[in-house]
């Protein structure tokens, strides 16, 4: 399997655009389990449910990541 390192964060992207579970999961440091308890509380970003296989669009984390900034407090 081929995949793509762009410059969206070094993201270990499958099939150009999107990220498995397993890749959201290593990219964040959590546990995939957190990640289907996070779509089951509809927390996270939004993702795609193709053919039974969650999917989530890098454009979509990356505006969640953007989201979730925090400034420092002075």
């Amino acid at each position: 399997m081929h995949y793509d390192r762009s410059d969206q964060g070094g993201a270990q992207q499958s099939r150009g655009h999107h990220l498995k579970q397993h890749e959201l999961a290593e990219r964040w440091k959590v546990s995939g389990r957190t990640l289907e308890k996070w779509r089951q509380t509809r927390r996270g970003p939004p993702y795609l449910l193709i053919g039974g296989a969650v999917r989530y669009r890098i454009e979509d984390v990356l505006a969640y990541e953007a989201s979730r900034l925090q400034e420092a407090l002075r």
